[in-house]
């Protein structure tokens, strides 16, 4: 609990603050920091001074997207039922990956010495790490403009999650208490992540690293803490050392795609046992055989098939979408070899995500878990359409259509 001494420096380094033209929210902005940020950010240890310095003339960001109103009390923007909805095709097109490969490729002999320290300590190949690096920043090309503190608070205060967003406000103040990073070089999304592999504050506490010895953890200038950052990330969150993310393959028509799911792992040999073969000509190696994986089909059979690891998963640790951990995977493989997938996209039937969302209700009408009705298609969709497909005499294809 504050003492009556800190209320009152509280109030004054809020009430000293008000703008001369001030906005629509600006007054309740202010007193949501006198009264629910300061009293939990003093409660978390930061200073007064730290408060005072951060916090003087802030204003709210109404710009920001997704926006409902203050403590967080109003309507959610709507999803846009009408609106395409979007295969998976479009993320893998060629031109897609070119410049990325090439770009990447410089980097990896640039920094050659630094990735095998870093791959030897975290166990996570470097052609990983830059395929993560390359798509959440363009290898830190891409502008990152906003304020953190500022896009932070204003969603603390009228965000559709307030409570998140205010202990990341409060991880952000400690983070420049600490004296990792100016204000001014602090700069996030409009999601409020930060930097080049675009961490949370709470994740930059728990998983960024000083690689380059320098005393700061940089993720915002730094390309080695930024890069080994990345790695202890992935390893935090359970890469398994020595195992790739999945392999593109041959499903033959015998192997039901409804099969398709990490709730549905076996021995890797058990797939080949049932005639699942690389695209490539190549044998599985013999340490995945071993191993467990799965069946992924992103676009039912319209589109290429995989074999995932569990490592395809911890991907999806960075980013909860198959499209994301695939175009890492798929952007790693080709830092070798840049080719793109043997497995063709077919021709889809267009639709949209309403029409999806109706579906999908249909389908838990009849019994099957799709993963929630939101117009979105995961593999708890995809197969769930399949078995129905399955159960009305058709082969399944475990896609719209």
């Amino acid at each position: 609990m504050l003492s009556n001494l800190a209320a009152t420096a509280v109030c004054v380094f809020i009430l000293h603050a008000e703008p001369a033209r001030a906005g629509k929210y600006d007054a309740q902005f202010r007193q949501f920091l006198q009264s629910d940020i300061a009293p939990a950010a003093l409660n978390a240890g930061i200073s007064q001074a730290t408060l005072d310095r951060e916090l003087s003339g802030l204003t709210p960001d109404t710009s920001l997207p997704g926006l409902v109103g203050p403590g967080g009390k109003g309507s959610p923007p709507k999803v846009n039922f009408q609106a395409e909805f979007r295969t998976p095709a479009r993320y893998f097109k060629d031109n897609h990956f070119n410049a990325l490969v090439s770009s990447g490729r410089r980097l990896m002999q640039k920094h050659a010495s630094t990735l095998e320290r870093i791959e030897a300590r975290y166990g996570v190949p470097k052609r990983i790490i830059l395929a993560i690096w390359a798509r959440e920043s363009g290898y830190g090309g891409a502008k990152i403009p906003h304020d953190a503190i500022r896009v932070l608070a204003t969603r603390a205060f009228m965000g559709q999650r307030p409570d998140f967003f205010k202990s990341e406000l409060i991880a952000a103040l400690k983070i420049l208490q600490n004296g990792d990073v100016s204000r001014k070089a602090m700069k996030s999304s409009w999601g409020g992540a930060m930097g080049q592999p675009q961490f949370l504050p709470s994740s930059y506490l728990k998983y960024a690293v000083d690689f380059n010895g320098d005393g700061k953890r940089n993720i915002w200038t730094s390309e080695v803490d930024t890069m080994a950052s990345i790695a202890n990330y992935l390893t935090a969150h359970g890469w398994k050392k020595g195992r790739d993310w999945g392999y593109e393959v041959f499903l033959p028509n015998t192997v039901s795609c409804t099969r398709e799911g990490p709730d549905n792992r076996q021995r890797i040999s058990a797939f080949v046992n049932e005639g699942v073969k690389r695209v490539s000509g190549r044998p599985f190696p013999d340490h995945e055989l071993r191993q467990p994986g799965n069946i992924l089909l992103p676009a039912g059979r319209y589109g290429p098939a995989f074999i995932a690891t569990e490592n395809f998963y911890v991907l999806k640790e960075y980013n909860e979408s198959d499209t994301y951990a695939l175009f890492v995977g798929h952007l790693a493989d080709r830092y070798g070899s840049n080719k793109g997938f043997v497995g063709d996209w077919k021709p889809m039937k267009e639709t949209t995500r309403g029409a999806v969302r109706n579906l999908q209700q249909r389908l838990e009408g009849l019994g099957h878990d799709v993963g929630g009705a939101d117009g979105l298609i995961g593999f708890k969709t995809r197969r769930s359409i399949g078995k129905d497909q399955e159960k009305n005499g058709f082969f399944a294809t475990c896609w719209v259509g």
